[in-house]
């Protein structure tokens, strides 16, 4: 365990080195992010219903950031592959005694981390600029956070493991951007099987506490048992299939191919 902290300390501090290094980057994605954001607001102001608007633009604060943390939780792992394997240091990773799926995970963690630290700031930035303030729960929010988070983290090692075989995934992330925004903003109320889908039942209950004000006491044994056994569900299949690819990509020899 003390190792893993050791590796996940120094994982963050190179995510924060790389974003800090290349800030235009991190900037650029800030403000895009940001401005679909602007869109989708002034869309509902100009074109919904004037007498749903506050509720339809809180509605479109909390989708928007959740869209925004899921799109980097999933790609995160794929992207580290696809340029490692450009860079030609995929293999070199595989010499650590750690794990290459412990590195992945830190790093992954690292990334959710500073990205959190973002989806807060856009978080209150979105809530000024339209002055739609949501009730902001810790208490409430951060455990249904934490679950929905590593329902993500399973998606995402699928993902990895995809890319360790094929290395050039970048056509099926980008379709993958709009895939994430449908099952971020389709309420529950409308497509209820997607409950069952990875993390959409945490940001139903998330939605739900923020527009609502509601607590952990409102929801019912249910609710807790779709959210934590897809959590789990998902991170182990996520796990097993990442295993399961990197040991076909070192029976073909094509680890360290690009």
């Amino acid at each position: 365990m003390k190792k893993f902290l050791h590796l996940l300390s120094g994982n963050i501090r190179k995510e924060y080195i790389e974003m800090k290094r290349y800030w235009p980057n991190t900037l650029s994605m800030i403000l895009t992010i940001f401005f679909i954001f602007l869109t989708m607001f002034l869309g509902i102001q100009f074109v919904g219903d004037p007498n749903q608007a506050d509720t339809n633009i809180q509605y479109v604060i909390v989708n928007y950031i959740f869209w925004y943390l899921t799109l980097v939780t999933l790609q995160g792992p794929g992207f580290t592959i696809t340029i490692e394997a450009t860079r030609g240091t995929l293999e070199q990773l595989y010499m650590s005694p750690m794990g290459v799926w412990k590195i992945f995970l830190a790093r992954l963690l690292g990334t959710v981390f500073l990205h959190v630290l973002i989806m807060i700031v856009l978080l209150f930035l979105s809530m000024f600029v339209t002055n739609q303030w949501l009730h902001l729960n810790p208490l409430s929010v951060i455990p249904v956070f934490i679950f929905t988070i590593i329902g993500m983290i399973g998606v995402s090692f699928i993902i990895a493991g995809l890319a360790i075989i094929v290395k050039q995934i970048q056509a099926f992330l980008q379709i993958l951007q709009f895939i994430l925004m449908a099952l971020t903003f389709i309420p529950l109320s409308v497509a209820p099987l997607l409950a069952y889908a990875p993390f959409v039942k945490g940001i139903d209950m998330i939605r739900q506490i923020m527009i609502y004000n509601m607590t952990l006491g409102d929801f019912h044994l249910t609710d807790y048992s779709i959210l934590i056994g897809s959590a789990v569900v998902y991170f182990v299949i996520g796990m097993m299939t990442y295993l399961r690819c990197e040991r076909i990509a070192m029976e073909k020899g094509v680890l360290g191919q690009y």
